[in-house]
């Protein structure tokens, strides 16, 4: 009997946990397991804001990789950030497989070519509708259900994709957000949104965000107020990013450099 391979998946955790997140989930890399892993898959974690990578002779035992969010600014010349950025284009070149997520759709966009930078409307903070362009829905091929045309996902972000490097393709935009998604080939997927995100998280990330004098706290009870009558597509937006990293996603019609 031959026995499968076990594949092995790597989150690139951009950001330090909050004692919310660690109290309640066990820490940020829970979270995305419980979104994005599936049976016979192993995940490893590397604390890239303090520092910690892949070794480069490993990269190839992976399969795909994930960039999480980040109060750090994508557009930084820390040396973790430096070093982030030389890792994506390497990986870009190994053809594997890379998911952004909010500041690792940033920092992935910047490594890439791309442009980056405050968001030109200020805060985006809470549950916003995403609409798909034709792109997505013409030239992408998925084993997936049919996709609404729309679809709601948590957003917590002050910075934004001006530009998408050339020879990508934006995939989603928002009425705040030009860049809510953008792919290259069919080994890069940046999100601005946080498929992995449950609402509580999001409630105490606001808190965090008033406390430490970020956003006012009119905005914050606003963006609360808010929170509690919307829903997220998690559910859809798990799917997606799953059928993606697990090479069930093909390009119909791809654009290089």
């Amino acid at each position: 009997m031959k026995v499968q391979k076990e594949r092995r998946f790597a989150l690139l955790m951009a950001a330090r946990n909050s004692d919310y997140v660690k109290k309640v989930y066990g820490g940020y890399f829970n979270v995305f397991v419980e979104a994005l892993a599936g049976e016979g898959e192993k995940w490893d974690l590397f604390r890239v804001v303090d520092g910690e990578f892949p070794h480069m002779d490993d990269l190839h035992n992976y399969e795909g990789f994930v960039i999480s969010g980040s109060p750090h600014d994508a557009n930084g010349d820390e040396y973790w950030i430096l070093e982030l950025c030389y890792l994506l284009k390497t990986l870009f070149t190994m053809q594997k497989k890379v998911l952004g997520i909010c500041f690792g759709h940033q920092v992935l966009c910047r490594a890439l070519g791309g442009k980056v930078g405050k968001a030109y409307s200020g805060w985006d903070i809470g549950i916003r509708k995403v609409r798909f362009t034709e792109d997505f829905s013409v030239n992408w091929s998925f084993d997936l259900a049919e996709i609404p045309p729309t679809l709601s996902i948590i957003e917590c972000h002050q910075d934004e994709v001006y530009e998408v490097p050339v020879g990508a393709q934006v995939l989603a935009y928002s009425d705040k957000t030009e860049v809510e998604m953008f792919t290259f080939g069919d080994n890069i997927l940046g999100i601005q949104g946080h498929p992995e995100y449950t609402k509580d998280i999001l409630d105490n990330l606001i808190d965090r965000l008033v406390w430490n004098n970020s956003i006012e706290k009119g905005f914050a009870e606003e963006a609360k107020l808010k929170l509690k009558k919307a829903e997220a597509d998690r559910k859809y937006w798990e799917r997606i990013c799953k059928s993606f990293l697990k090479g069930r996603w093909i390009a119909q019609s791809q654009t290089y450099f």
